[in-house]
């Protein structure tokens, strides 16, 4: 069998989506501008195609498609790479942006990124053959931590995610780890940031800036750490 599927995506211009992915080392293999805008990228296996709509709104965007890779983590260094040096910085928020790597709860490590056309692009590479969610940990604030990120980049539910983390981080019976407490601070940012909450992101990146972590914690928040310098220099000029 020959078939092959392959995703036909929205945007409003053809322009800004194919530079993006230039600079993730995709190549132009086709583009025409009549009858009507229409290109195709492709880098090694990976083959996606553009239509242009003039009315159409990227940032009401609902289009995503799944690329599976057992290449995970070079695709994620090799493309925050490519758009550090094509904007200046790692995006993070609005459009463009790519997220953080992450081992998720259901079988895959992954990461999500996406495009000036407000299209998510989930790359993933499965650790499991049981692509059912696991349960939640035992917990106040790893629970917190497991819906919030569930939340945030599985289901995109930036809003939800909010809601659980401010619910986690306001108990007054009970303290997080400082780990936990990092963990949760960065997500809350990239949170806001996210959603254009410009104010919050930065009060909570302040916040995440001063957890003193000992050597052996630093270690275990290898992950938030990175992702909070990521934040940080978003927000440099």
């Amino acid at each position: 069998m020959s078939e092959k599927m392959i995703p036909i995506l929205p945007c409003r211009a053809l322009g800004p989506v194919l530079d993006f992915y230039a600079a993730l080392g995709f190549e132009t293999t086709f583009r025409q501008r009549s009858p009507n805008p229409y290109a195709v990228v492709q880098r090694g296996g990976i083959e996606l195609h553009f239509f242009g709509m003039k009315l159409y709104d990227p940032a009401g965007s609902y289009s995503t498609c799944l690329v599976a890779t057992e290449d995970v983590d070079e695709l994620h260094e090799e493309f925050r790479a490519g758009l550090k040096a094509a904007y200046g910085k790692v995006p993070v928020r609005g459009l463009p942006r790519i997220g953080a790597l992450k081992d998720m709860s259901y079988g895959v490590r992954q990461f999500l990124m996406t495009d000036p056309g407000g299209n998510c692009i989930r790359v993933v590479r499965r650790t499991s053959e049981d692509l059912r969610h696991r349960p939640a940990p035992e917990g106040t604030f790893a629970r917190a931590l497991h819906h919030a990120s569930l939340l945030a980049d599985s289901k995109e539910d930036l809003a939800g995610a909010a809601r659980v983390i401010d619910r986690a981080l306001g108990a007054e019976d009970e303290e997080p780890t400082r780990v936990q407490l990092l963990q949760l601070l960065v997500l809350r940012a990239d949170v806001a940031g996210r959603l254009g909450d410009e104010e919050v992101a930065a009060s909570v990146l302040v916040r995440a800036s001063g957890v003193r972590l000992a050597a052996e914690e630093r270690d275990r928040a290898r992950g938030a750490l990175a992702r909070l310098e990521e934040l940080r220099a978003a927000d440099r000029p």
